[in-house]
């Protein structure tokens, strides 16, 4: 698994989720996490989660942190896990900045003080499974009251690089311990 931090500013419109992102505009080919900071703009014919378009519930915000999530050979099954798996390490790093009462998840919600902090989708293409994480920087550009973090004082690229960091032990370890038992009758 390799990490990518992107230091120009994209804005999300939900075509960053697809395939080769990494690949196609930065070179990085392969199982990948990568996280940049911009505003976040879908439309609802751009928009992967059902229930959000039913709802008519356009993703909107001023600046956040995105993050993307490309694995090959990985089911959708699979990728719902990755993406709750990588919500709760959020969550954990979160904790490290701001005392745990504060902080909720719900599902791949995040939330703070009541406010919604993230958004999250997993989804697959023929080639590759999918999330997109996002966590609001600042309060601003949303159709609901947010949290960000920029209350919690917490540096953008400073949490995107230890979580990523972080994700990438994590998925190596995972793909170790599976080579480190034997089967049984």
């Amino acid at each position: 698994m390799k990490n990518l931090w992107i230091e120009e500013r994209i804005t999300y419109d939900g075509r960053q989720l697809s395939s080769h992102f990494a690949y196609r505009h930065y070179g990085v080919m392969g199982d990948v996490i990568v996280g940049f900071r911009g505003p976040a703009h879908v439309q609802i014919t751009e928009m992967v989660d059902i229930e959000d378009v039913r709802q008519v519930a356009p993703i909107a915000s001023d600046e956040m942190l995105h993050f993307l999530i490309e694995m090959f050979e990985v089911g959708l099954g699979m990728m719902v896990w990755v993406q709750r798996f990588f919500v709760l390490l959020l969550f954990e790093h979160l904790v490290g900045y701001v005392p745990p009462m504060k902080l909720r998840r719900e599902g791949d919600d995040l939330f703070y003080e009541g406010r919604k902090l993230s958004v999250s989708i997993a989804t697959v293409s023929p080639v590759s499974g999918l999330v997109h994480t996002a966590l609001n920087i600042k309060k601003t550009g949303a159709p609901l009251p947010i949290a960000c973090l920029e209350e919690m004082n917490i540096d953008p690229q400073v949490f995107a690089r230890e979580v990523m960091d972080n994700f990438c032990t994590e998925v190596e370890s995972i793909a170790m311990a599976k080579t480190k038992v034997r089967w049984v009758n």
